[in-house]
């Protein structure tokens, strides 16, 4: 895999394919049993570490310091003044809407207030390559878009920016890149446009009033995934979209408001090459 400069890049799979053990190989705490890993053009060393920000799965702060303390120590670890860590502090905690936590303990805070302020000990330092491992696990949706909005905004500033998930939707709506990785090995990766474009397998949305459950039951279909108001349909290969056209007409009771192809979703992406990679297994 590679991460090309400036991008979101979803590192994406199923449970246990593998995701936390790399980006922890990427940042040199685990390594690896053969090949090689570089970092902004060489193998990880101490300066490529203060390089990064690397948020875990498992969320972890020191429970018994004051928030300010504790963001403080963090910006000064990495070597900024004392006048620049309090500025970057103090602006981020506004940024956060949590400027009145700062003299409360870090147990005082509510889960999802630790994990804003997780955040920031991430960000600090202005990293050029930002990793998070499973970032949106257990957000609320309101600090699940604060936290979208604030990976969009260091990215339009020019921060590389590395996260994994198993959310497929959530990795469509904000990455340029992706790497599908299962039992530890990639099965597709490269920019999403470009994937997408490549898969070959574009679906056909309906959107209808009607009995549309005949559409599983139809040999020249390969998927149908059925919703109130509308459908998903992937078609065998080979199979044209104007058959399935003419079969909803006839279908007595059934009014077509829409009959559109669209790309595949990466969600479809995902579930046909993890389950054609455990065939192969």
């Amino acid at each position: 895999m590679g991460v090309p400069p400036g991008v979101i890049y979803g590192l994406l799979g199923p449970n246990g394919a593998g995701k936390t053990t790399t980006i922890r190989m990427i940042l040199g705490i685990f390594l690896p049993d053969e090949g090689s890993i570089d970092v902004f053009g060489k193998p990880m060393d101490d300066a490529a570490r203060d390089r990064i920000g690397y948020l875990p799965e498992e969320r972890g702060l020191y429970r018994k310091m004051k928030v300010r303390d504790l963001l403080m120590f963090f910006a000064r670890s990495h070597g900024l003044s004392q006048k620049e860590a309090a500025e970057r502090v103090n602006g981020w905690l506004e940024r956060v809407e949590l400027p009145q936590v700062a003299r409360k303990k870090v147990e005082e805070l509510s889960k999802g207030m630790q994990q804003k302020i997780q955040l920031i000990s991430t960000i600090l330092h202005e990293p050029e390559l930002l990793i998070l491992d499973e970032p949106f696990s257990g957000l609320d949706p309101i600090n699940l878009q604060l936290m979208k909005d604030i990976f969009l905004e260091l990215h339009n500033r020019g921060t590389t920016v590395i996260f994994s998930t198993h959310n497929m939707e959530e990795a469509e709506k904000m990455c340029n890149s992706i790497c599908l990785i299962n039992k530890g090995r990639v099965v597709v990766e490269g920019d999403l446009h470009h994937v997408k474009e490549s898969y070959g397998h574009s679906s056909i949305l309906i959107d209808a009033s009607g009995p549309l459950e005949f559409l599983k039951k139809l040999d020249y279909v390969a998927e149908a995934e059925l919703y109130e108001n509308y459908a998903e349909v992937r078609l065998q290969d080979g199979q044209a979209s104007g058959r399935l056209l003419e079969d909803l007409v006839r279908q007595p009771g059934l009014t077509i408001r829409k009959f559109e192809q669209v790309a595949p979703t990466l969600r479809n992406i995902f579930i046909e090459r993890v389950k054609g990679d455990s065939h192969e297994n």
